[in-house]
């Protein structure tokens, strides 16, 4: 288990800790002698961890395996919507890692063998490891109701995944007629970033009262509160007139919209509401990506369970998974929170490597939130494992 603490001493002492990462002890003991780390997922999680483990040390063979070319961040995606950043600004390529050694290989992973320790590619066959690390993020799983399928996305984005969907999902905004509604229907949790749909909100609120001041946006929920919803009505209020005749934008939690039974093109259906929508941005029930379902890595809710010193996998031994996909306690599904446990991976793996103990971790999240252009507010919090509850 991972304990909470955000007093301020508490606070500074473990983002040193976390920030520089556990790997900080490493100069102070022996260096080990290479290994071969396989890391399937170039995201946050798995950038991070064969970033740190090259600073560890540089004769570990690393190799990551990413089918893309270019990684978009989720995380800035929503100014991307809000018309405050362009598409390339939150695109990264790899070759920060491939300057450090790192093997870049653009496939898909098809398949992890844990006990001949091999990872399948689709294009490029088998990679050997002595450790292996799963960042696969997630995947959608979707509810059985009129006109949800995987084939919508192409007219009704879900943007959940930065990218083209990013770019259709702005491009129908930008569409859209003055007076028209957008419609964001939020997936319960847990999913990925659990404050994007209601930053999303605001910020294609903020487009909007600039450039479509009679529209507004409806969010549909699945749930009946959710992250920050204090500092984002506070938001709301002062930017948008949240609770007034003229808000620019509606909440509809679950108590009042219930399951969501119909989505097509200009309309969502739940059992209590109907809204005619102009633009609809569909945001799915998530669980882990696909690798770590085909590899045995989760459980019966789609997660992977992991032990929080070191992120291996209760499932399958000298597999460490991390980012979105694992079960991190009370850690959010974060870019931040995956690029801390990256770090605690690498010391880990360096570790077993090295023959030594791991360091006992802390891990850090940070989550800032953009209302409009000159509105954000933000949230820390440390987290210390405690063996005794893990």
């Amino acid at each position: 288990m991972i304990n909470k603490n955000i007093n301020r001493r508490g606070f500074l002492g473990a983002t040193g800790a976390a920030a520089a990462g556990a790997v900080a002890g490493i100069p102070f003991v022996a260096r080990a002698a290479g290994g071969k780390v396989v890391i399937v997922g170039g995201g946050v999680g798995g950038a991070t961890t064969a970033r740190y483990l090259k600073l560890a040390d540089p004769k570990i063979d690393v190799t990551v395996i990413e089918p893309l070319a270019t990684y978009h961040t989720c995380f800035m995606s929503n100014e991307v919507l809000g018309g405050d950043r362009k598409l390339d600004q939150i695109a990264v390529s790899y070759d920060g890692l491939r300057s450090m050694g790192v093997k870049v290989v653009q496939d898909m992973a098809t398949g992890i063998d844990a006990n001949a320790k091999t990872v399948s590619t689709k294009n490029n066959g088998k990679f050997s490891y002595d450790r292996c690390v799963v960042a696969p993020g997630i995947s959608f799983k979707l509810p059985e109701a009129d006109g949800i399928s995987m084939g919508m996305f192409d007219k009704i984005p879900h943007a959940w995944k930065a990218g083209p969907q990013t770019a259709l999902l702005r491009s129908q905004l930008e569409a859209m007629k003055d007076g028209g509604t957008v419609c964001i229907i939020a997936p319960p949790n847990p999913f990925r970033c659990p404050p994007g749909p209601y930053e999303r909100a605001s910020l294609i609120a903020h487009y909007l009262k600039h450039n479509k001041p009679k529209s507004k946006v409806v969010i549909v929920d699945t749930k009946d509160k959710f992250s920050k919803q204090g500092l984002f009505t506070q938001a709301w209020k002062k930017l948008y007139g949240f609770g007034t005749d003229n808000s620019m934008i509606e909440w509809i939690p679950a108590a009042k919209a219930h399951d969501v039974t119909k989505i097509m093109p200009g309309l969502v259906q739940t059992d209590f509401v109907k809204i005619d929508a102009d633009v609809i941005n569909y945001i799915p029930p998530q669980v882990a990506g696909k690798i770590a379902f085909d590899a045995g890595l989760t459980n019966d809710k789609g997660w992977c369970p992991v032990n929080k010193a070191t992120f291996e996998s209760k499932m399958h031994k000298g597999i460490h998974v991390l980012g979105d996909a694992s079960v991190a306690a009370k850690m959010p599904k974060s870019g931040y929170a995956a690029n801390s446990q990256g770090k605690v991976v690498a010391a880990a793996i360096w570790s077993s490597f090295a023959g030594a103990q791991a360091p006992t971790p802390s891990y850090v999240n940070t989550c800032y939130s953009i209302a409009g252009t000159d509105y954000g507010f933000s949230v820390a919090a440390v987290y210390r494992y405690n063996a005794e509850k893990d």
